[in-house]
């Protein structure tokens, strides 16, 4: 007979948090406090360059903290307003209106979503780094041109050639007006500390650069009463304005459509690339679990549809709230939930305290978030090792500034994509027998057993030949001496396309002509 032994259940105690548990706790709690101090000046300053109101950047880091940050991907990077997407938006407002904003970013979230379920996210790591590095650099480029005006409280012209080329005239016309010196004087003093204060670096932990500097230029206008323009404030329920029918009517006029599909494709592919490289990057920078990316691009889908859903600009996961959260000690994604918490309580409790920020303390925010999106650093080694990259980027960044986001990032996809097909369909002929000598002649007094000028010429094809070598590849076979047979083996290639394999074919029959001095038994490539 089996017998079974029942443990007795002890009584149960209550739980206790452990120091563990508590220790986590605090540290999320404290990088959420720096991740919030970090994002406010960033979130208005982004909404201000993107010409929408100030409170609508505040609703995208909300909807960031609160909503994104609670879903499966990445558990560290912190999710926003970013000024990577700064020139498109503020493209498309003057395109389209502030209404049919909601609309593009509604359809843009929901088409992260579909690539997320489809697990297209990890498909985003082959995008080309030189692409990527040159998308950020003509973003920035054409964000320090169109913040140079805020500088100095004046208005871009328009667009990137539109605002290179106003520069002289705009720095002629703040030597003549105080009001822009004015302007002028506190936008550079916000960059001269956004530069040095990290230096200081027991000061930059407790509280970041861009808080500090946007403080102070605040504090300096009040005081000194300078004459500057300061952010205009509407209030949070206000701003909100999820689109309606009559806005997706827009979109589908005649003529739009286009420009639309375009800019939802930008908006999508940008926003997506930024997010994913971003968790690429933060994943470097601590221990704890990895990103999802699939999971991660149908985060930051839901996000965007939500901040679609409310009118507000399009968020990604943005590089420098992240970096901030990881050092500031964060262990969960607790802290990127309370960050947005601190921003719903700031907009929903403080929201007159963004109308004494100086326009020109956020445009040198800005003007120094876009020189850190050139690649100054890794320019010059770039260059020295991967000149092909290095030009892919520098098209990018040109045709961004020149044309607009979209057709730039085209540009460079196509230009890295002609640059792989260049460098892997490399084919290198091998040719044995060129150099004997072309008169008969004996050995030891015996006659050869076959005359040495009509010995053939052996030739063998390795690597890839395409359409593209097709030029050089014909040359070298055509330089061959007309007067010696020559034998093609192409079993070394491990490519042949159709127009190699046309003209190889065609240059075999040509010497196989009438007088011609191909061998019959050489194998044929006629297609």
């Amino acid at each position: 007979m089996r017998r079974f032994r029942i443990a007795r259940q002890r009584p149960s105690r209550p739980s206790i948090p452990s120091r563990h548990t508590l220790s986590v706790w605090r540290a999320d709690f404290t990088a959420s406090l720096v991740v919030f101090l970090v994002a406010v000046p960033l979130c208005v300053g982004v909404a201000v360059a993107s010409g929408v109101p100030a409170e609508l950047g505040l609703v995208t880091g909300i909807v960031g903290g609160l909503l994104t940050g609670l879903l499966p991907g990445s558990s560290l990077q912190v999710s926003g307003p970013a000024a990577g997407l700064t020139v498109l938006v503020y493209e498309a407002v003057q395109e389209y209106g502030l209404g049919t904003l909601g609309a593009l970013v509604l359809l843009a979230g929901v088409l992260q979503l579909a690539m997320g379920a489809l697990r297209l996210g990890r498909w985003f790591r082959a995008i080309s780094v030189a692409v990527v590095q040159g998308m950020l650099a003509g973003i920035g480029l054409v964000l320090i041109a169109g913040q140079l005006y805020a500088l100095v409280d004046a208005r871009a012209p328009g667009n990137g050639p539109a605002n290179l080329g106003g520069l002289p005239d705009l720095a002629v016309d703040t030597a003549g007006s105080a009001s822009a010196l004015a302007a002028l004087a506190i936008g550079a003093g916000t960059i001269t500390l956004l530069v040095l204060w990290p230096k200081w670096q027991k000061a930059a932990r407790v509280l970041p650069a861009p808080l500090v500097a946007v403080a102070l230029a605040t504090v300096a206008v009040f005081v000194l009463d300078l004459p500057v323009a300061r952010v205009e404030v509407a209030g949070l329920l206000e701003v909100v304005q999820p689109p309606g029918g009559a806005d997706f009517a827009r979109l589908t006029e005649a003529g739009a459509l286009a420009g639309v599909l375009g800019t939802v494709l930008a908006f999508t592919l940008i926003a997506s690339a930024e997010s994913l490289f971003s968790a690429a990057a933060v994943d470097r920078l601590h221990d704890g679990p990895k990103t999802d990316y699939d999971k991660e691009l149908m985060a930051q889908g839901a996000g965007n549809t939500v901040c679609g859903l409310l009118g507000a600009l399009p968020m990604t996961a943005v590089i420098v709230r992240s970096a901030a959260n990881v050092h500031a000690g964060a262990r969960t994604k607790v802290s990127r939930v309370l960050h947005g918490v601190w921003l719903l309580v700031f907009a929903a409790a403080f929201p007159a305290a963004l109308g004494v920020v100086p326009l020109a303390a956020l445009a040198g925010v800005l003007v120094h978030a876009g020189v850190k999106l050139l690649p100054l650093k890794q320019w010059r080694p770039l260059w020295r090792e991967h000149r092909g990259e290095a030009v892919v980027l520098a098209a990018t960044a040109v045709a961004i500034v020149a044309t607009n986001m979209f057709e730039g990032v085209l540009l460079g996809l196509l230009m890295a994509v002609a640059k792989s097909a260049w460098e892997t369909s490399h084919v290198h002929l091998e040719i044995v027998g060129l150099d004997e000598p072309s008169a008969a002649g004996t050995a030891m007094g015996r006659a050869p057993a076959l005359p040495p000028a009509r010995r053939p010429i052996r030739v063998r094809a390795l690597g890839n030949a395409t359409f593209l070598r097709l030029p050089k590849l014909l040359d070298q076979l055509e330089a061959l001496p007309k007067d010696r047979e020559v034998e093609l083996d192409l079993t070394g290639l491990r490519h042949l396309d159709h127009a190699c394999a046309a003209a190889l074919g065609a240059w075999e029959e040509q010497r196989r002509g009438p007088d011609g001095t191909a061998r019959k038994e050489a194998p044929s490539v006629a297609p």
